[in-house]
Parts: structure tokens; sequence; C-alpha cells
């Protein structure tokens, strides 16, 4: 008998029994290591940047342009992931997008000039474009709406982990073995992941442990029955999508700022090499990941107050945004521990925003259109990914100093949540004709 013989006709029933089971936190697990591989793989050239000066002759643009080629590609891709997950199913989808990008982390090893990197880059874009797609409608699917901020933030603070683990095990490598070995070992995590994912994961009807009371539990909201998938282009038609599209477009850029440019920041600011890069990092991505996990914990105590949990979502995305603010002082400061601090909060409150901002695609949109929608927004925040790299580039091609762009990153948060709330007030649930 499958799992979904035990849900009884009111999916509403016993719904709220203290032994839900945690099979959906194993599921969480997953998604979790996922996204913190993820990480782990596309930061490794962050931190070999300075390596790279000068075993290929790296430039600030050639860099500026290694970086587009992923981003492009991110962008390209995440329609394309979104759409293969809803069409194929998050097991499969998963596995797919994680192999090609597995390849592509180990392929970096084989570049010797700027060009080369840049094809491998492309092609790391492409796959690890599908893994948020596929994670938020694995959340769709595997957890009720009021579970499902606290999943995302915990799955996404695997970025974090990722981005901590990296400077800790990439110069290890380098120092050691070199660093072709670096990009090589980073591949092969990827690998054992999509072993993990085969044997483990099935959807909530079909798992062989879930109980029935969990079942029942993730089923609660009766209402949302998976329909067929929506077409893209139907999607361009709600002002739902734009809000999340231009919420990302604007907001994740800074993410990419963050991931791409802090390594050379305290380098290039701090006279830190690759041995010593790793502390500075680690204390950032730290707070980062107690960002991403408060985040998504946020709307809790305004949910209490009585506050509807979208509005509750919004109130969480205002805090996280007034967090960030400070982060325009930075270019004045000439203090490594101060830097780290406003880095962290700020690096924090973007992963709270995030952990939030992923959210409202599930709450304003049915299961079965989550996945393009969030891949929708996913190629907005790729392409506002390479405006910013392109201006990064010329301006430290120039310059060498970040100052205006923390300034940038200071403001936007705020500027996204006034567009997102003009275009869908209180997070206005999308409505589709049955």
């Amino acid at each position: 008998m499958s799992s979904i013989d035990k849900l009884p006709a009111d999916p509403l029933a016993d719904a709220s029994e203290a032994n839900r089971g945690r099979v959906r936190w194993t599921i969480c697990a997953m998604l979790f290591f996922a996204t913190s591989i993820n990480y782990m793989d596309r930061q490794v050239i962050a931190l070999l940047k300075p390596t790279l000066a000068v075993k290929i002759g790296l430039t600030e643009l050639n860099y500026a342009y290694i970086v587009d080629a992923f981003q492009v590609a991110y962008a390209l891709g995440l329609i394309l992931a979104g759409r293969i997950v809803d069409k194929i199913g998050t097991r499969i989808g998963y596995m797919l997008v994680m192999g090609v990008w597995s390849l592509s982390a180990m392929g970096h090893a084989l570049a010797s000039s700027a060009m080369e990197f840049g094809v491998a880059r492309f092609c790391l874009g492409l796959g690890e474009s599908g893994n948020f797609p596929a994670a938020i409608k694995t959340v769709a699917e595997w957890f009720p709406q009021g579970e499902r901020s606290l999943a995302t933030g915990i799955f996404n603070s695997g970025a974090n982990v990722g981005a901590i683990l990296a400077p800790l095990v990439v110069p290890w490598i380098t120092l050691r073995f070199g660093w072709r070995a670096a990009f090589l070992a980073t591949g092969i995590f990827s690998m054992l992941w999509i072993l993990w994912w085969f044997k483990n994961y099935r959807k909530p009807a079909d798992h062989p442990t879930l109980t029935g009371s969990e079942l029942r539990y993730i089923y609660q909201e009766a209402a949302q029955q998976m329909g067929p998938s929506v077409p893209w282009l139907r999607l361009l038609g709600y002002r739902q999508t734009w809000a999340f599209a231009l919420g990302k477009f604007l907001t994740d850029p800074i993410w990419w700022f963050y991931l791409f440019w802090l390594p050379s920041y305290f380098s290039t600011k701090y006279h830190l090499d690759l041995s010593h890069l790793g502390l500075p990092l680690i204390l950032v991505y730290n707070m980062s990941a107690i960002g991403s996990i408060g985040g998504g914990w946020l709307p809790a105590p305004f949910r209490k107050l009585g506050f509807s949990p979208e509005v509750s979502r919004l109130a969480a995305m205002g805090f996280c945004a007034l967090l960030v603010v400070p982060v325009f002082t930075i270019g004045s400061l000439h203090s490594e521990w101060a830097a780290i601090a406003l880095l962290g909060i700020a690096a924090g409150a973007h992963q709270g925003w995030s952990a939030n901002l992923f959210t409202t695609a599930s709450d304003m949109f049915p299961r079965q259109a989550v996945g393009a929608v969030v891949g929708i927004g996913g190629m907005a925040g790729s392409v506002g990914g390479v405006l910013l790299a392109n201006f990064t580039g010329h301006v430290l091609q120039k310059t060498q100093n970040y100052s205006v762009l923390f300034v940038i990153a200071s403001s936007v948060y705020l500027l996204a949540l006034v567009v997102i709330n003009l275009l869908a007030p209180k997070l206005r649930r999308a409505e589709f004709a049955v």
C-alpha cells in the first residue's frame, strides 16, 4: 500500500496531531547539502582569483567576463531548469542538473586561459541553475505553507555553509596539490550527492517510510491540488511574477558580488594571501548562515501577533532590508574586523531576505507553477548579476576602489521591497482560471 492510501478523504483530519514524523526534515537536509555543494563549486574560482592572476595572467576585466559567462548561462539555464523540474519532477530533474554541474566543475581543471575558464564557467552555470528551482519545488511538495519559509531558510543556509567550507578546503588543497586539484575535488562531492538523492528521494505520496500522519500534515492545504504545469509565457502576464522577478533582479547581484569579490576585496584592501583569506570569509559566511535560518524564522513572531503569513513575510523582508543599510560606510573603514562585522550583518540580512523572497513564489502561485516562477526570478537575478559584474570589473580595473559598490549594495533591498509591494500588495495570490 502506498502512502497516499493512508490519506483520508478530509486532508485536514488529524493534521495537528503531535506525532507528525520527520521525513520531510530529512528531505530538507538533502536540499541543504545540495546547496552547500553548489556554493562550494562556484566559489572555488573566487578564492583562486589571485593565484590565477599569477598563473595565467587573469585581469580584473578577464575575471568579470568569466563571472559574466557563468551568470549568462545561469540566467538561460534557470528558465530551462524550471521547466525541466516541472515536467519530469524533482527526483530525476535534480539528478540531471547536478550531473551537468559536477562534470563542469571538474572541467575547470583542464582550463589554461581566460577563454577556457569562460567555457567551463558557462557550462557550470547551466548546471547549477537547476538547484534552486528544484529545491523550491521540493519544499512546495514536502512542506505545508506555514513551514516553507523555515525549510527554505534551512536549505538556503547551505549556500553559506558551502561558502564557509570553500575557504577551508580550497586553500589547503591548492597549497598541497595545486589549483587544478581544487576544482576536481569539489566536483566529486556533487557526484556523491547524486547517488544519495537517487536512493532516498521520492514524492510524499510514494515515500516508503512516510507516516499517514505526516502525509496529512503536508497536504493540509486541501485546495492546492497539483495541476498541469503552467507555460512560462503565461506567467509573464501576472504582476506577481514581475514582483518576484524584479525583487531578484535588484538583490541577487549583491550576493553574487559578495560571493565572487569578497576574497579579492580582503586580498586587495588588507593584503591577505591565500593562506590567510579563510578566517574573514568564514566569519562573514557564518553570520550569513545565521541570517538565513533566522530570516526563515522571522515571520513567526508577526504571525503570532495576528498578521497573515504574507504580511508577516513582508515585515521580515523589511527588517532584513534595514539591516543592510550600514554597509555603505565600509569604504571609509580601516579596520579589518569592523569590515568583517558589517559585511557579516549585510550578508546575513541578504540571506534572511532571500529565504523569504524565495517563499513568496509558493505564497503567490500554485504548486505546479512554482518551479517556473523561481526560474524566471532566478534568470532576472542573473541578468542583474551580469550588469553588476561588468560594472564591478570596470570600476576595479580603473580604481581598485570598492566604495561605490557597497553604496549600491546598501540601498537596493529597500527599493526592491517598494517594487514588490507596488506590484503585489500583501503578496496577493495569482488567480488562475480553472
